[in-house]
């Protein structure tokens, strides 16, 4: 069951993604990643007051959100820091890059999580599992050489840079999210509702001293309805991802890969909506991506 719940993240990933690269496009990055952790939090909120207010009738309904001490306040602040400085790095390369290039390579997540699931929790996939993992970095690389075909330099571009360490945050950021929902046994809904807020608080900061003062990035900003679909479909996601991981036999570093198969709605749909290049090419490693997270789903 924690293998599809992975997918229907995958499902609103794949959504959100393009629904992002709508939102910073010739945009402001800082606002618009301030507006979508901002809807998430919103979007959160009634549970909060429910939880408090209507405590049974949320827990009846499986939305209730836990008061927790504040060490663990602690622990889903530093969740917050990481994700706040993958997401900041990764939308500046949205806005540089195409989506059907940050996409793919935003895909070589599993690996890091792969290495870390392996050293750290200790993780034992299956042969054929080893196989589908691999195949969908061997796919990721084949991305990169069609991106040379767009002018962009891999070794000399400083936003590749940026989404690869975007990626390697991010990563950091999914084991994280097994010791806060296995060990420390928060439930989804409590971790995102604190996630959400204390990430607001960090981009508040940050904005407080590049945006705010300045009146000419602020009269750059545009607002589009796809801030607030963002942050709407980020949260469902993460709701469907933090479900699944609270399986006690869920391995992170193929819950990892698993969602790599928002590439198909990225890089089909992306493609189109954005006219970008080389969208047969891009297939052929597409496939290669999706043939792997197949041997990973049915190898049990």
């Amino acid at each position: 069951m924690w293998m599809y719940l992975g997918l229907l993240a995958a499902l609103f990933l794949g959504l959100h993604n393009l629904c992002k690269k709508h939102a910073v496009q010739g945009n402001e990055v800082f606002p618009v990643l301030l507006g979508t952790i901002g809807s998430g939090f919103l979007l959160l909120l009634p549970l909060f007051i429910g939880s408090i207010y209507f405590p049974e009738y949320t827990k009846e309904i499986g939305l209730h959100i836990t008061s927790i001490p504040w060490k663990i306040h602690g622990f889903i602040f530093i969740k917050s820091m990481i994700m706040a400085c993958s997401w900041i790095l990764a939308y500046q390369a949205l806005k540089h890059l195409p989506i059907t290039i940050v996409t793919p390579i935003r895909s070589a997540g599993p690996f890091f999580t792969f290495i870390g699931a392996i050293l750290i929790y200790k993780e034992t996939p299956n042969f054929l599992q080893w196989i589908g993992f691999f195949l969908i970095i061997f796919s990721v690389i084949l991305y990169s050489k069609i991106g040379k075909k767009e002018g962009i330099n891999f070794k000399r571009n400083k936003w590749i840079f940026a989404i690869i360490a975007a990626t390697f945050l991010g990563a950091s950021s999914g084991l994280y999210d097994k010791f806060l929902i296995q060990n420390l046994a928060l439930n989804p809904q409590t971790l995102q509702f604190w996630f959400c807020w204390y990430t607001v608080l960090i981009l508040l900061f940050i904005l407080s001293v590049t945006w705010f003062p300045f009146a000419e990035k602020r009269k750059a900003f545009t607002f589009r309805w796809t801030i607030i679909a963002v942050g709407v479909l980020l949260v469902a996601a993460d709701y469907f991802y933090f479900k699944a991981l609270q399986d006690l036999d869920a391995l992170i570093m193929l819950l990892s890969a698993i969602k790599r198969s928002q590439l198909i709605i990225a890089v089909v749909i992306g493609g189109l909506v954005f006219k970008e290049k080389n969208k047969r090419k891009k297939l052929i490693p597409l496939f290669g991506i999706l043939i792997g997270v197949f041997l990973i789903l049915y190898s049990n």
